[in-house]
């Protein structure tokens, strides 16, 4: 990769991410130059558990949060990374070795994605490669031990088991911890607030792949290539539903921020507040812990908070509804809420919006009160990135706090906005 489109792939990346990149590219290198000096160990099987990679990596997937995954090239590395034996016949090749199958077979899965336009997400790869490394680095020395075990037991697997859990286990939070340190940095939140984040996505989707991993690897004693064959075809079912999922999810988006700029087309409010609104407010929820599904909800809700406007025979200048008298901006988030619930599909979103007007008194919903605020945030400040400004904006919400303002989440707030300004600067 060469040119304007291999500088592309690199734009937009931190320090970290780069890092991440560096050290994966370096065990890469590292992995093919010593399979390639010692040979290729069982060739068949390399080649087998490389194309499953390849497939998964071809078919991977973004998950909510922009996250992107690849379910079955996982499941078929920890499977690769695993192996005892193929049936009955001990696994011979080294961790380099692994690490040399999970490169290529990234690779060339990534390729046609590369043909048709679509970048990697280098930072994604490189950490499923690290941690795919650091995983066989541990288990390959291993490997030959526990199966004379298992052999010599008379077919107790049971500590090859207990050793594999553990080890992936310890894979897993190392991969959540990496996760979390590059979303801190990406999304500007606070690295408590990744930590849990990434837990509450990892825990399901990494049980389901170890699970398989481990499976795979064990079932290749007695059903010898044939289990690459067996396990591969109910991944994929799965992953064509998590594909579906995100389509639907996608979409569901898309049409939310279409209709959120109608009150800016229409004239009603000033253009980018609701994007303005919606990217302040997840990044408030984020800092104050709200869990992924909740976000979403408060970004739709967010996107459409102003949509009530559209009932007004006059504009509100500038749709500051922070100026305008608290019976109509309340009047105007309950139109609001029954336009999107006349969807069917996203009543919590219309609950949100109808009480984004209550006072603290009235105890609405968190993501109700982030609304109040980073909407009250933005009809003071707009898009001026002054800070003089948005210390007064902030200052004005404090003296607000308690009875129209939650001052947890004004303080919140203020948090996010000092860890947002150096973007703003550049």
């Amino acid at each position: 990769m060469s040119g304007p489109s291999g500088v592309r792939v690199f734009q937009g990346l931190d320090s970290g991410q780069l890092l991440l990149i560096c050290a994966a590219g370096l065990l890469a290198v590292a992995g093919v130059a010593h399979t390639a000096a010692t040979g290729l160990v069982d060739p068949e099987i390399a080649l087998g558990f490389g194309a499953l990679i390849a497939a998964g990596e071809l078919a991977r997937l973004t998950m909510p949060g922009n996250r992107e995954v690849a379910p079955i090239g996982a499941a078929a590395a920890l499977g690769y990374t695993l192996l005892l034996d193929m049936g009955g016949v001990p696994a011979g090749h080294s961790a380099l070795q692994v690490v040399a199958v999970l490169a290529v077979g990234m690779v060339t899965g990534a390729l046609p994605h590369l043909a048709v336009g679509r970048q990697p997400r280098l930072d994604a790869m490189a950490r499923r490669l690290l941690t795919g490394a650091l995983l066989a680095l541990a288990y390959r020395p291993l490997a030959g031990p526990l199966f004379t075990l298992a052999e010599g037991g008379e077919g107790n697997w049971w500590p090859a088991l207990a050793v594999m859990a553990l080890l992936i286990l310890v894979m897993v939070l190392i991969d959540v911890l990496l996760a979390a340190i590059l979303r801190a940095e990406q999304v500007r939140a606070a690295f408590g607030v990744a930590i849990h984040d990434e837990m509450r996505m990892a825990a399901p989707l990494g049980a389901a792949v170890a699970a398989s991993g481990i499976l795979l690897a064990l079932a290749s004693h007695s059903m010898d290539m044939a289990a690459l064959l067996v396990f591969a075809a109910p991944l994929l079912v799965t992953q064509v539903a998590f594909r579906k999922y995100a389509g639907i999810r996608a979409t569901y988006l898309q049409t939310v921020r279409a209709l959120s700029r109608v009150t800016e087309v229409g004239g009603y409010v000033e253009p980018g507040h609701s994007r303005r609104v919606s990217r302040l407010a997840v990044a408030v929820g984020r800092e104050l812990g709200t869990a992924e599904p909740e976000l979403l909800e408060l970004e739709y809700a967010a996107l459409m908070h102003d949509i009530g406007q559209l009932s007004l025979h006059d504009p509100i200048p500038g749709g500051a509804t922070v100026l305008t008298d608290p019976e109509q901006a309340r009047r105007i988030a309950e139109l609001g809420a029954e336009v999107i619930r006349q969807t069917g599909v996203l009543d919590r979103v219309a609950e949100i919006v109808r009480r984004q007007c209550d006072t603290c008194a009235e105890t609405p919903p968190l993501a109700s009160r982030i609304i109040k605020a980073a909407n009250a945030y933005d009809d003071l400040v707009g898009g001026s990135s002054d800070r003089d400004r948005a210390g007064a904006a902030l200052e004005r919400l404090r003296l607000g706090s308690g009875g129209e303002y939650d001052p947890t989440v004004v303080e919140a707030m203020a948090r996010v906005i000092d860890r947002m300004a150096p973007l703003h600067r550049l």
